[in-house]
């Protein structure tokens, strides 16, 4: 802020078409210049408890139409509130919450949630800043402005500001830095270990410390979290169901008679599959609480979502589709995509093998060999291990998208051609599951059909992973684009399809969940019935809210949150931020 004062820029007045910036804004960008830049610039923004707590008290005192008289006399007492106010020339607008005064002679007075500090300028620049430069949007309204008064509500004080020079000369560097830096088109780097970040609503979309970690290569990430989102995704299966709004509750209902209900705050997505049919209140309430509505046929194809205005983030967008458009960016993205789906097809392989002979344990040069297979089973094939590790190099170093194909198609059948092997061995009188490869389209046996479908609602879950962050699910880098195809998600899911997917299905088998009489077979295919599939779709959920621990940053999250994470560690390196895409690869 020091050499933004010493050399100020001296923008020319606004156009009418120029945004102007929010004098909230100015706060943030004194506060940490990256939080403004995401709000701002990229649209950003999550609630946490403390902005919670912000928002009420502002409701508590907001009026709406709150307007200064246009000529006030002199005496005539002022009182207004929730008054809005905007200047072309220093391009800031901003909703004052009170107005006090007598004729032209008056006072903003800005509403914060907490206790006053005990520092000597009474309060802290951010806020300083902010009130002063409601003060300024006064005085460019024709009034005599000196002094600002900052409430905190929990404390119940009032604090005199005095707009001296130097708070309106920083408080105009402030301005003219923010519009500077988004004029410029680059994000600010992180704070550098700041106390800031545990408490900031955006850390878990900024990532400091990840972001950081990934540029320098160098110590260690903080366990910085958002806090825990406990929603959970509403599926609603039968044809003939309606899904309505009531008050604060979800109703769903068959044929007009209620079945089932949820607190519409407790769903984080709707799943409707077949013919469900949703009314218009409820999907306007999706609309405003920013829930994903998913569309499946019957049997489990994810088709589509349905979401309000989309994320306003245009930048993101526009970081993916320049890289998409560069060879080299696509095949070193997708080297490490099919490199880390090998990886953790082999160790789901090492982690579960239960059939074939018995082979001596031999130690083939990876570091994951610590993860030895229980006495009970039998050890996996050492051919096995070392002919997936050299796929994995294979990969790293294909030289081609056509070429890469090749080595992940090759690997994909060694895998399929093994998993029979990590499936619990049953009774003879008893029904057995049988995988001789991969078919779909329509499956033909039962665990064809358990993975289709489990492959299905991964898409989907990675697809509303990647329009939460801003990124187009529907413009890929491996996978090529196709009508309807969302080829992003494709791509991002590649590492994750043995560990969340095809360990999802190996449960439902292994535990009994999921049983023979689970599925119907007609004309060549064989699909899940409604029982058996509210049953693996719980063993889904199970898999999704489970904790594992990031290889890389050291912190444990669900599998859901993380795949939050990859995708908006696929915007940072995208955008320069970091310099490789870490793929999450577990041991």
């Amino acid at each position: 802020m020091a050499a933004q004062r010493e050399l100020p820029l001296a923008f020319p007045e606004l156009s009418a078409e120029a945004p102007f910036i929010p004098v909230r804004m100015v706060n943030e960008f004194v506060y940490c210049p990256r939080l403004a830049y995401l709000e701002w610039v990229q649209g950003e923004f999550a609630h946490n408890a403390f902005t919670v707590e912000g928002a009420l008290r502002h409701k508590a005192v907001d009026k709406p139409d709150g307007e200064l008289p246009a000529a006030p006399e002199e005496g005539e007492s002022i009182h207004a509130r929730s008054v809005s106010l905007s200047s072309a020339r220093l391009g800031i607008t901003a909703k004052l919450d009170l107005v006090e005064g007598e004729g032209t002679v008056v006072t903003p007075v800005d509403y914060k949630r907490g206790r006053r500090p005990h520092v000597a300028a009474g309060a802290y620049d951010p806020e300083r800043v902010q009130l002063c430069a409601q003060g300024l949007l006064l005085r460019e309204h024709g009034f005599e402005c000196e002094a600002g008064v900052l409430y905190f509500a929990a404390s119940r004080e009032r604090v005199r500001v005095v707009f001296d020079e130097a708070l309106v000369e920083l408080t105009l560097a402030a301005i003219h830095g923010l519009r500077g830096v988004a004029m410029a088109g680059h994000i600010p780097p992180p704070l550098e270990d700041s106390p800031k970040c545990p408490r900031c609503s955006l850390v878990g979309i900024c990532m400091p410390d990840e972001v950081r970690f990934m540029a320098r290569a160098q110590g260690e990430p903080r366990q910085l979290f958002a806090s825990l989102d406990e929603k959970l995704p509403l599926y609603v299966q039968s044809p003939r169901a309606y899904v309505r709004k009531d008050g604060e509750r979800f109703v769903i209902e068959v044929e007009k008679e209620k079945v089932a209900e949820a607190r519409i705050g407790e769903v984080s997505q709707l799943a409707l599959y077949g013919n469900t049919n949703l009314s218009s209140a409820a999907l306007h309430e999706c609309f405003r609480r920013d829930v994903p509505v998913t569309w499946h046929t019957y049997g489990g194809w994810f088709v589509g979502h349905t979401v309000g205005t989309g994320h306003r983030n245009v930048e993101t967008r526009t970081h993916q589709y320049r890289a998409s458009f560069d060879p080299q960016v696509c095949l070193r993205l997708a080297r490490g995509w099919v490199h880390a789906k090998i990886a953790n097809c082999r160790t789901l392989l090492r982690r579960n093998w239960r059939g074939g002979a018995k082979w001596e344990s031999a130690d083939d040069g990876g570091a994951d060999d610590a993860d030895a297979t229980t006495e009970a089973r039998t050890t996996i094939p050492r051919e096995l291990t070392i002919a997936l590790r050299e796929d994995m190099e294979r990969a790293q170093s294909a030289r081609s998208s056509e070429s890469l194909l090749g080595i992940e198609g090759a690997a994909a059948s060694r895998y399929f051609q093994n998993l029979a092997s990590m499936l619990r061995a049953e009774d003879e009188a008893s029904f057995q599951f049988d995988f001789m490869g991969r078919n779909r389209r329509p499956p033909k046996d039962p665990v064809n059909a358990l993975l289709s479908f489990a492959y299905a609602m991964l898409t989907r879950e990675m697809t509303i992973a990647l329009s939460a962050v801003g990124l187009d699910p529907y413009r890929g880098f491996y996978h090529q684009p196709r009508f309807g195809r969302p080829a992003l998600a494709l791509d991002m899911m590649e590492p994750f399809r043995p560990l969340i997917a095809d360990s999802a299905v190996l449960t439902a088998i292994n535990n009994g969940e999921v049983r023979p009489t689970d599925f119907v077979r007609a004309a060549g295919s064989c699909n899940l019935s409604d029982g058996g599939r509210k049953r693996f779709i719980a063993a889904f959920e199970r898999r999704m809210s489970q904790e594992v621990t990031h290889p890389l940053f050291g912190y444990r999250l669900s599998y859901r949150r993380l795949l939050e994470v990859q995708s908006r560690l696929l915007i940072r390196n995208l955008s320069g931020e970091i310099p490789d895409y870490p793929n999450f690869v577990t041991r």
